[in-house]
């Protein structure tokens, strides 16, 4: 019964840390609103939007961002095909870098041996 208490104390502080505490804003409950929003410098609210579609850096194919795997890098979201592109960009990100606006969409399928 004890242990049973103990569980139901720490779930409890869990709770409470992650509604009103540190975690709040990965809850989306902090001062900031919610999952999106942020504010910019000069106080606007400004909320991210992903594209229709993008380019895989990597391999140059069209990906569509709610299917995509992505990655941050400086600032700016990248979008890949697979799993073995996000991790060949995530290795070596500037090789990739500015590529991106400098290739033309590819609708072709690719191999990652």
């Amino acid at each position: 019964m004890q242990t049973l208490l103990w569980f139901a104390f720490w779930a409890g502080l869990f709770f409470v840390m992650m509604r009103f505490g540190c975690g709040a804003h990965v809850m989306g409950h902090g001062r900031h609103g919610g999952h999106g929003d942020e504010t910019a410098r000069d106080g606007q609210k400004v909320r991210w939007v992903p594209p229709e579609s993008d380019v895989d850096p990597v391999c140059g194919k069209t990906v569509t961002p709610d299917r995509a795997k992505s990655a941050v890098h400086d600032g700016t979201v990248y979008y890949f095909c697979s799993n073995e592109c996000r991790d060949r960009f995530e290795t070596a990100p500037q090789l990739y870098v500015g590529r991106k606006g400098d290739r033309e969409p590819k609708q072709m399928e690719h191999s990652h041996g």
